[in-house]
């Protein structure tokens, strides 16, 4: 496992707090009250602790078959549905989405190999990730990218909580299956949507793994 470059920022101030914190404490309250000595390391501890896992990169093996689609994100499956896209495409797609909570791994992956055609930030709300307008009304970054044997669109959307939205693809970039394309902070959804008649692999409330889990495949 390794850390993000996102993350180093935040958990070096984290670390640097956590250390004040707790030499005041233990300074202050050890003699007359070491509960709460106790209890405030205990608590710092485990904030600095959620900040480092939030941050991971987990080693994996990545399922690498251009005939497949693979999932951006880990996370939970929310929504599968035929939507008319009105950003991009113009008409009818099939929508997947994976919901991340701030426990998950928060590292995009690319879901397939090809050409980023399309590439665009959208400033908006902070909804809830799981609510139906997040899709088009929050915070969100959206890429296309094709080859032989399609274009597909995929988003990053921000959350209640996600503020920073990191993307690191440009229009012209041959981009990689697996590679990654893109990271959000604590807490947010990646929509997917898939020319009709992609055959859809996932269902709803399934558990996914970013550049593991197969999300599609080619017809």
């Amino acid at each position: 496992m390794t850390i993000h470059r996102e993350g180093y920022q935040t958990i070096g101030i984290s670390a640097l707090i956590f250390g004040i914190l707790n030499v005041a404490s233990f300074t202050f309250f050890s003699a007359s009250m070491p509960w709460l000595a106790i209890s405030i390391f205990i608590v710092t501890l485990g904030v600095l602790l959620f900040l480092i896992s939030f941050f991971r990169i987990p080693n994996r093996v990545h399922t690498l078959d251009d005939k497949k689609l693979i999932c951006p994100a880990d996370g939970k499956v929310v929504v599968i549905e035929e939507i008319v896209d009105e950003e991009y495409f113009k008409d009818k797609r099939i929508q997947v989405s994976i919901f991340m909570s701030p426990a998950n791994v928060h590292v995009n992956r690319n879901p397939m190999s090809g050409e980023v055609v399309y590439n665009q930030y959208h400033k908006g709300k902070y909804l809830v990730a799981w609510h139906p307008k997040s899709s088009t009304e929050n915070e969100r970054w959206s890429v296309a990218v094709k080859n032989n044997y399609g274009t597909i669109l995929y988003k990053q959307i921000a959350g209640a909580l996600a503020k920073r939205i990191c993307n690191y693809t440009e229009i012209g970039q041959e981009v990689k299956q697996c590679d990654e394309y893109g990271f959000i902070k604590f807490g947010s959804r990646v929509d997917i949507l898939l020319p009709i008649g992609t055959k859809v692999e996932v269902s709803m409330n399934q558990v996914v793994q970013g550049g593991v889990t197969v999300l599609a495949s080619w017809e």
